[in-house]
């Protein structure tokens, strides 16, 4: 049998009103939130970590009402990514990590470093800023991701400077920004950002066989044929590799059903 990575397929958050009987219970508690959304879910992308410094005590918290295996993966600050010079978001990078992300141990995923659509690739400065991501956090193994969105990362430049530093590329569907699908890190990272309320799955069921194709193959080591990509001509070592992947932005009501539905599917034998 081919050996494959793991896949984790989840959501961004679990706070939303209208998950209340829709993914939710009816009358559950929002204490109470996390841990069942954790109990239907192998992981979800925290993005309130990019808008605000959480408490250590919060991280440990998280992590005490998730059950083994879920992972969180933690949007970083907007403070490091929205710089001006990247090379100086040193102070900024440590901020957040000193904030008490280690707290969530084995629950701690990639951190998702994201770039505004105005940021253009400077070669010389972004690799400052690759420089600065610590490959640990109070004795925690740290993962990065980086999702870029303007078409100047187009370059095999850019392709090479995540490679030389382990960091991976995330792969994003998104209805306005450039998808690159270029495999950098022995991890993949997607963000299914272009779903619909009208559909029960978020995606429409043509879309879902797609993605869940993509993700086996991402999970096998393969690189993805026919997305664009910053260096088509790069061959990544092919080993197996963990994929996390999450419904997100558009089509939030029913995010957490089509996570459900694509988890089970590449679970089942």
């Amino acid at each position: 049998m081919t050996r494959t990575g793991t896949v984790r397929v989840g959501i961004g958050g679990w706070t939303f009103e209208p998950w209340q009987g829709h993914f939710y219970p009816e009358k559950l508690k929002a204490r109470d939130e996390l841990s069942y959304a954790s109990s239907k879910l192998r992981t979800i992308e925290v993005n309130g970590t990019y808008y605000s410094t959480q408490k250590r005590e919060t991280f440990a918290k998280w992590a005490s009402e998730v059950p083994d295996g879920f992972v969180f993966t933690l949007k970083a600050s907007r403070y490091a990514t929205n710089k001006k010079v990247l090379g100086e978001a040193g102070e900024s990078i440590a901020r957040f990590l000193d904030s008490g992300v280690a707290e969530l141990g084995d629950h701690l995923g990639p951190i998702l470093w994201q770039f505004m659509a105005t940021k253009k690739f400077d070669p010389v400065d972004f690799e400052a800023f690759l420089k600065l991501l610590p490959a640990k956090q109070e004795g925690v193994p740290l993962r990065h991701a980086v999702e870029v969105r303007h078409d100047s990362f187009l370059t095999p430049e850019f392709a090479a400077l995540l490679d030389k530093h382990g960091v991976g590329l995330v792969i994003a569907d998104h209805a306005e920004y450039p998808m690159l699908a270029d495999v950098t890190a022995d991890f993949t990272y997607l963000r299914l950002q272009t779903g619909s309320d009208a559909e029960p799955l978020c995606y429409d069921h043509s879309r879902m066989a797609e993605w869940k194709a993509r993700i086996e193959a991402l999970a096998r080591g393969e690189q993805l044929r026919g997305l664009p990509m910053a260096d088509p001509a790069r061959a990544p070592s092919k080993q197996p590799r963990d994929v996390f992947a999450y419904f997100i932005t558009e089509g939030k009501v029913n995010a957490p059903a089509g996570a459900m539905h694509l988890q089970a599917a590449i679970e089942a034998k």
